[in-house]
C-alpha cells in the first residue's frame, strides 16, 4: 500500500500532472508523470490513480486500484521527490496479472523520463 504522503489526493495535483506532464501509454495502463518545480510538502513523490467505470463494477476497480498500489509502492525509492505520476487504468488491466501491470507501469515511467531527458 502507498503511505498516505504519497498518494494523490487534490483534483489540483491530478489536473496539472495529466496537463502537463509526459503522457505514456501501454496496453492497459497510461503513466502520466510531472515534476514539479518544489515538492508540495517535502514528503517525497506523489502517485494517483484514476479507475474509470468502463474498468468494470466496483469490485473490479476496487481490485485493480489494489493491485496497482501494490504495484507502484516499490517504484516510489526510483523517483524524485518533486515528481508526480498518474496511472490511468484502462478496461483490459482488470483481466492481468499484478506482474503484467507492474511491467507496464515500469516501461512507462521509463519511457517518460527518456522523452523528457530527466534524471530518475
Amino acid at each position: 500500500m502507498l503511505s498516505a504522503r504519497n498518494r494523490m489526493r487534490r483534483s489540483t495535483e491530478f489536473d496539472a500532472t495529466v496537463k502537463y506532464g509526459i503522457r505514456t501509454v501501454q496496453p492497459d495502463v497510461v503513466v502520466h508523470v510531472h515534476r514539479s518545480n518544489q515538492a508540495v510538502d517535502g514528503s517525497g513523490p506523489r502517485v494517483g490513480l484514476i479507475i474509470a467505470k468502463s474498468v468494470g463494477t466496483a469490485v473490479d476497480r476496487h481490485r485493480v486500484a489494489r493491485r496497482l498500489r501494490h504495484v507502484a509502492r516499490p517504484l516510489l525509492g526510483n523517483l524524485h521527490p518533486c515528481d508526480q505520476v498518474v496511472i490511468r487504468a484502462l478496461p483490459s488491466s482488470r483481466q492481468v496479472s499484478s506482474v503484467r501491470l507492474e511491467q507496464q507501469v515500469r516501461r512507462g515511467l521509463r519511457r517518460a523520463f527518456e522523452s523528457a531527458g530527466a534524471d530518475r
